[in-house]
């Protein structure tokens, strides 16, 4: 399962180096790029990086209406005895405004998180496949998609917490804790300091790595799946054709990304709206848990995979887009 000690020697070799310098890239669809940006310079890697921040910006901050009600009845079961009953006790009771609440800080927070999602996995990609080699790196591709999407979230991660703590302290208090994302921000900075930002960064790792691993290898081995089930190679069917296999192979992806981080959702849910100023997460982790139980951790699943398996596929379907918009191929496949 790991690299031959030749091909690791080989990656650092000074051959190799200039072997690397290559824009062959063996991961990746083989159409070249089509725009005035060569694929991995610095600005394949920010355009990426855009694609991302819209694609996952504008879907998350779509869906406030269910994550709204997923997250409180996380943190309180009974409050809502359904989805749909959730959402309209929210209009009658809060206006219909009321179902958007924590919408600004979901857009800012996951628009800067998916800029380092989309844009650090293609260059972790890229950088674990040049370290190892073009014949250990085609044969474990599973392994450089895990490594690199996980490296990646590590760092996406710390672009998003602070607006993760302030979207969960907003829907998840009622009235809501702030009026908008700036309202937040300069009230929990208040009460909490800037440590109060990342009280949460523990079990959002916990959430996020996994599920972000299990997004990028699914996504890219069920898109090379399809693609070699079908009568031709990818190269040969239309933009629209190969846009659907990206938003099949993201909802598919969705699926199990829902399941593996959901536990980790709930415990981000509930630190970030019940753990008390002077007590570590460690601890707060462990009184939770005391209270809801293994059960409890996880209340709100089915909408959860409703929802991330139509969030992740749209995901995919507009990253892929934006990629061809400025002439790059899309991701996965042959």
């Amino acid at each position: 399962m790991l690299p031959s000690t030749s091909a690791v020697a080989q990656a650092f070799s000074a051959q190799a180096a200039s072997d690397r310098k290559s824009e062959n890239f063996w991961i990746r669809a083989p159409a070249e790029s089509t725009g005035s940006i060569k694929l991995y310079s610095a600005e394949y890697y920010w355009a990426c990086a855009l694609g991302g921040s819209v694609a996952c910006g504008t879907t998350h901050a779509s869906l406030t209406p269910l994550d709204l009600v997923k997250c409180r009845r996380q943190v309180n079961p009974s409050l809502y005895s359904g989805n749909v009953q959730g959402i309209r006790s929210i209009i009658s009771t809060e206006g219909a405004g009321g179902i958007f609440t924590g919408f600004g800080a979901t857009l800012v927070g996951y628009s800067f998180q998916g800029a380092g999602k989309y844009g650090l996995y293609e260059l972790f990609k890229k950088k674990y496949s040049d370290l190892v080699g073009e014949e250990a790196a085609s044969k474990y591709k599973t392994l450089i998609y895990l490594s690199g999407s996980a490296t990646a979230e590590v760092f996406a991660d710390l672009l998003l917490c602070p607006w993760e703590a302030i979207k969960v302290k907003t829907q998840t208090t009622i009235p809501p804790f702030a009026t908008s994302v700036f309202d937040g921000y300069k009230k929990m900075y208040t009460a909490e300091g800037f440590g109060g930002f990342y009280k949460g960064i523990s079990p959002l790792w916990a959430r996020q790595v996994p599920y972000t691993m299990v997004k990028f290898a699914t996504f890219e081995s069920t898109v090379a799946a399809i693609y070699a089930q079908l009568p031709k190679s990818k190269s040969e069917y239309s933009v629209l054709a190969q846009t659907g296999v990206s938003f099949l192979g993201g909802y598919i992806a969705g699926v199990f990304c829902a399941v593996v981080s959901h536990p980790a959702d709930v415990m981000v849910s509930k630190i970030n709206a019940e753990k008390q100023a002077s007590e570590s997460t460690g601890a707060a982790i462990s009184r939770i848990y005391g209270n809801i139980g293994f059960k409890g951790l996880w209340n709100g699943l089915p909408v959860r995979i409703v929802m991330i398996g139509t969030l992740t596929g749209l995901q995919w379907l507009i990253y892929d887009s934006f990629k061809v918009a400025v002439g790059f191929p899309t991701t996965g496949g042959k």
